[in-house]
């Protein structure tokens, strides 16, 4: 259960960050290989993309926030 919740959450991650890309084709993509026949004959020739991620500003403020005080008191020993 623990690896199909990371799985959906890796997956949603990696859907949300290619969201904000811009992304163009620049090259078509060609494929032939033999037919019926298991060789390591063929020709592959990936598409390729041009990716233009998002423009991201990261900046930091500080802030100072009021912290409650707690007292711990050990336990006793048996």
């Amino acid at each position: 259960m623990n690896k199909s919740i990371l799985m959906i959450s890796a997956l949603t991650a990696g859907c949300l960050g290619l969201a904000g890309c811009d992304v163009n084709k620049t090259q078509e993509g060609d494929v032939t290989a033999p037919k019926y026949e298991k060789t390591q004959e063929g020709n592959v020739t990936m598409p390729k993309y041009e990716v233009t991620p998002p423009d991201v500003k990261v900046e930091t403020k500080e802030k100072t926030i009021t912290v409650p005080d707690i007292d711990v008191t050990p336990a006793k020993d048996k």
